[in-house]
């Protein structure tokens, strides 16, 4: 009898911890992500503050530019803002669940052409309030790999209207697959989700 009695323990136990992964489970799939603009935005080493127009751009400017062009390449690093929401504050039948973020592979889309693939440089903890997290993204890209021969005007009409500054908008799409940390381990979303500016998703 003292055998099954430690076999119904044991039991339990498994049925409880498997219940306490499936609800942790069921939280971290409940954060939700936006995309919440872009900062501090250099081409080839200039600031785009404050031009909205290639005619905004200098002479001094323009020719480093036409430079890199020439050579093929053409250099943006930006900020990229990514919003983290995690509404599990113990409220509404879900126990309250903070989000670790450990890793999160990312390919971001501009106008529908991918431009660069990479992931977050250290963890993120996204806490059980509900309020918002802001992911920082520091991105590096040569835009003319993507857009190739069509010129360092388009490409800096491209670059203008990711920061909503030139004529139109970009189409920004980022395309994750978060990887949250918990105390069973990692545990990879089971694909990518699309992380857009309109709404958390």
């Amino acid at each position: 009898m003292k055998k099954y009695g430690i076999l119904v323990v044991l039991l339990f136990a498994f049925v409880f911890a498997q219940c306490s992964v499936y609800k942790t489970l069921v939280n971290l799939s409940r954060v939700q992500f936006r995309l919440a603009g872009v900062d501090n935005v250099y081409v080839e080493g200039i600031s785009v503050k404050n031009k909205t127009k290639i005619s905004d751009f200098s002479v001094l400017d323009i020719l480093p530019l036409t430079r890199a062009v020439g050579k093929g390449s053409l250099n943006v690093s930006l900020v990229l803002n990514v919003e983290a929401v995690n509404p599990n504050n113990g409220k509404g039948g879900y126990p309250a669940t903070n989000a670790k973020i450990t890793s999160m592979p990312y390919r971001l889309v501009i106008d529908d052409k991918e431009f660069i693939t990479g992931n977050i440089l250290s963890p993120f903890e996204v806490p059980g309030t509900g309020e918002k997290v802001v992911i920082p993204l520091a991105i590096n890209m040569d835009v003319m790999k993507t857009i190739k021969d069509k010129g360092y005007e388009n490409a800096l009409n491209l670059v203008l209207k990711l920061v909503g500054l030139g004529k139109g908008n970009a189409n920004i799409v980022l395309y994750a697959r978060p990887v949250m940390g918990t105390a069973y381990g990692n545990v990879n979303y089971p694909q990518e989700i699309k992380i857009i500016s309109a709404s958390f998703n």
